[in-house]
Formats: structure tokens, sequence, C-alpha cells
């Protein structure tokens, strides 16, 4: 006599299909010595009812007029416990994968970002990996776990939108470096690299429009300024031009 889903949350509610024979007529279904609910008869070989709460294995019987039947494995899970995103945060576009680690994550079928579902590949128990789905716009969204113990949540995900440069002020200085500049533009506070010419400058963000860098050292003429973020980057050709130091 098979059950179907075999396992379900310690809570209980979990539907669940018991096929066998002679089942007509069905007076309760037991999950260990609790009645299960909202029994149904499908046909005389079929009958399904909503599990009560429990905890480890138990055994299930079917009672007919003729009868009890003999006991079938039904495993309770704990809710599941996540205790953090690998990658808390990743472009507006998804495509992404990141992974969550936590416990009870054995049995987990679905991964929601903000009402958006995936579905996880089970690495372990306490580990899956997901693709994050596209996100509807910018800006945190909740992520929840679902496994056949439960869903959990309490972790957040951002949707970062690529930079955008603006303006950028001032346009020149010195090959030596050391320059102070404000560069303007969209999307700016999750930057996480701004670099002249590829050289990374330290920066510090003001806010999503704004922030500042000090040039680090380069050579003489124009070089290209680049903004990235999770989401991807910008590029300002040309837009910084190193001037060399007189010589006597």
């Amino acid at each position: 006599m098979p059950i179907s889903p075999n396992q379900g949350s310690t809570g209980g509610g979990t539907l669940v299909t018991i096929t066998g024979t002679n089942l007509s007529n069905t007076s309760a279904v037991k999950f260990g010595n609790k009645s299960a609910t909202n029994i149904t008869q499908i046909s005389p070989t079929q009958v399904t009812a909503v599990s009560p709460s429990g905890a480890g294995a138990v055994g299930v019987t079917v009672t007919t007029p003729g009868g009890t039947s003999n006991p079938v494995s039904f495993f309770y899970v704990g809710a599941p416990f996540k205790s953090s995103l690998g990658t808390s945060s990743g472009p507006l576009a998804g495509g992404n994968s990141i992974t969550i680690s936590g416990t009870g994550l054995s049995t987990a079928t679905s991964v929601d970002f903000g009402g958006v579902t995936a579905t996880p590949t089970v690495n372990s128990d306490s580990s899956l990996s997901v693709t994050v789905p596209a996100g509807a716009a910018a800006g945190p969204v909740a992520v929840s776990v679902t496994t056949a113990g439960g869903t959990n949540n309490g972790l957040t995900y951002t949707y970062v939108d690529s930079p955008t440069i603006g303006t950028i002020n001032p346009t020149s200085g010195p090959t030596s470096g050391g320059t102070a500049v404000t560069i303007t533009g969209t999307n700016l506070d999750s930057t996480d690299s701004v670099t002249f010419d590829g050289t990374p400058a330290p920066f510090s963000v003001i806010n999503s429009t704004t922030l500042s860098a000090v040039t680090p050292p380069g050579t003489a003429g124009s070089a290209d300024v680049a903004v990235t973020n999770p989401a991807g980057s910008d590029t300002a050709v040309g837009a910084f031009t190193y001037v060399a130091g007189p010589g006597i």
C-alpha cells in the first residue's frame, strides 16, 4: 500500500494519496496514533487524507469495515532553516547562480524571490544552488525556501540595475594621480569598483547618483573611466585626461 508523498511537515497539513486494495468505505486513516483529517474516497483503490502534526517516522494505516491495513511509513520533516545566501545581490535580469546554506534543505522543491519561483538543485541537506529569476524592479526582495517540511524565509536578496556614468568632474589631473573626482550617474549605490584605464581607484559611494574617487597614477593622455556593480558596468571612453608635469 504505497503513500505519496511519503514525507511532510512536522506541523501537519500534507495532502497524501494512499493506494491499495479494498479501500471502499474507509472510516479512518491514522498516522501513528493520530487521526488524519479530510479523508476523501477517490475509488476502491485510492484514498486521500491530510496528515496531522507529528515527528520522525510513523506508520500510516487505513481502516474500513473489513479491518485495518498494514502500516506504511511516512516521514515527518522539520521546516528548513536558512543561514545565509552565498551572494546577496545581482542583476535585475537574473540568470546568476547563488548558493543557499542552512539545514533541512535536502527536500527543497522551490525557492521564491519576491514572488517569483525558481527550482533549486540540492547539493546536500545544508546547501542548495539556484539560478536567480529576473526581478520586477531594482531593490530588495524576500527569499523563501520550500521543502517537504514547510516554507521558511528571513533572507533578503537585492536586485541591482547596471550603472550609468553621466558626468566626471574634474576631467583632468596629473599623471601622478591623487586627483579627487566626482562621478555622477545612476545606480551607483551598489558600485564595487572604479577604474581609470583598467587601474583600480579608491572610491566612496555618496548616494545612488554620486560617488567620489581618487585617480591612481596613469600615463599622459586620455583614460577610460569604468564603474562596475553586480549587474554590470559602464565605461566613459576617454573621460579623464592625465596631464604630464612640466620638465626642465
